[in-house]
């Protein structure tokens, strides 16, 4: 019996519910919005009985006083916190009624549904004029080569080439940020000065480069006047078939000592990033470089410009010396080839015992670069190693002979070739017809 009773008590009460709501129910099937209960509260603050100018202002502004003894230094800026805010606008622009648009327009009521192509053009311009255009696209990203050695310095970043002088155009240059620093000095009576130095060099890639180390007040003031400069005093470095140095050499500057060897093509720059960059401005492509002592970037690019001043041509060496300047490279087989002869040679009766005619000891100035050992291959210990060292003895020293042969008789033959002509050295059946066609034409 009371079970019926509940049940007969809940169909009435939904019934009555259900009455009520089409009673207030519009003809579009939207329930009218009823009216809110206004109750007294309290909730003003600080935030609130101050507008936002006097808000930033607040946060951001410092006496004159303070300004003058350096204080302020890190406060904030003033930013706009309504910016780029835009309710409603995703990937697929919708209509909201009561979110990002008004729930009436007139005595309809807006429905949810999407935007057409005119309307999202027209709401894209309306946002540009109250936003901008820079948040509408995305910024621009620099490639990853172009960024300099690290992200947060400028150092490494091309910079672009000097401006013109008069009617002198630095057409093909490029300019390098090597060094960039802020150096704050607190003073008794102006307070906190600010000096930027930076250090710059610019070059063509063809031989022609110049560097300068300059400060001044504003970072971009200086480096456009670094770069103006620096374009001002460029320097002619010979090189060695347009891609090395001319020879191996020692440098020093300060407590920086630089150990340069010269490299085949193809080598690359193995050296410090700050050798690096000039190499590429003067157009030396394969060198490596070994650096001791303080990495100071201004005293490793001297200390290099210094060594590169320092080379002496293979003519000049040549007539210092009186001798001739022979190379002697793996990739010719050994076989020696003269750079340089000068007008008059030396007798060897004329070169005193005691005079070193090491290269390596002239051209590096009596130092003497210690490299360290590789370490012996794994299978060096192995039985089987020592067995093809036994099968290669047979053959010890064939490569110094044939270089003695071509250097005496210009071909691989006996010492008495002239005397028994089968001595000589057997040839290929194709080139000896060439030679027979060349002789009987």
């Amino acid at each position: 019996m009371a079970y019926r009773i509940f049940r007969t008590c809940k169909a009435i009460t939904n019934c009555t519910i259900s009455t009520s709501i089409k009673n207030n129910a519009i003809p579009v099937d939207l329930l009218v919005p009823q009216t809110l209960q206004i109750q007294n509260a309290r909730n003003t603050n600080f935030f609130m009985r101050r507008s936002a100018a006097q808000l930033w202002k607040a946060v951001t502004s410092v006496s004159n006083a303070g300004k003058r003894r350096g204080r302020g230094k890190n406060l904030p800026k003033v930013k706009d916190l309504n910016e780029g805010q835009k309710l409603g606008w995703g990937k697929i622009p919708i209509m909201f009624p009561g979110l990002n648009i008004n729930i009436m327009q007139g005595k309809t009521v807006v429905t949810q549904r999407r935007l057409s192509e005119e309307e999202q053009e027209s709401r894209q311009l309306n946002v540009a004029k109250h936003v901008g255009t820079s948040m509408l696209f995305k910024k621009f990203k620099t490639p990853a080569l172009k960024r300099g050695w690290t992200g947060g310095h400028l150092g490494g970043k091309k910079i672009g080439p000097p401006k013109p002088i008069d009617d002198d155009k630095f057409d093909g240059f490029e300019t390098w940020m090597l060094y960039s620093k802020t150096v704050n000095v607190m003073t008794s009576i102006m307070g906190r000065s600010k000096r930027v130095r930076c250090m710059v060099i610019t070059g063509n890639g063809n031989g022609l480069a110049g560097f300068v180390m300059i400060t001044g007040k504003d970072l971009r003031s200086t480096i456009y006047t670094a770069k103006s400069r620096a374009g001002q005093r460029l320097i002619h470095v010979e090189r060695y078939n347009n891609h090395t140095v001319l020879h191996d050499f020692y440098t020093q500057f300060g407590r920086t000592k630089i150990f340069v060897k010269q490299k085949h093509k193809g080598y690359g720059l193995k050296c410090h990033r700050a050798i690096q960059a000039c190499c590429e401005a003067i157009g030396i492509t394969d060198l490596y470089a070994k650096l001791e002592g303080s990495s100071n970037t201004g005293n490793i690019v001297k200390a290099f410009f210094v060594g590169l001043l320092q080379q002496k041509t293979h003519e000049d060496m040549a007539k210092e010396k009186k001798l001739h300047l022979v190379e002697i490279r793996k990739e010719n087989n050994y076989f020696p080839t003269v750079l340089a002869s000068p007008p008059v040679v030396r007798d060897r009766s004329e070169i005193p015992p005691n005079e070193d005619l090491d290269f390596q000891q002239y051209v590096m100035k009596g130092k003497v670069p210690y490299w360290r050992k590789k370490p012996p291959p794994f299978y060096a210990k192995l039985p089987s190693w020592q067995v093809h060292l036994r099968k290669e003895e047979r053959h010890r020293g064939q490569d110094d002979v044939v270089l003695r042969l071509r250097a005496e008789y210009g071909d691989l033959c006996s010492f008495l070739a002239e005397k028994y002509p089968e001595a000589k050295a057997p040839k290929w059946r194709k080139h000896d017809k060439k030679n027979e066609e060349d002789s009987e034409q």
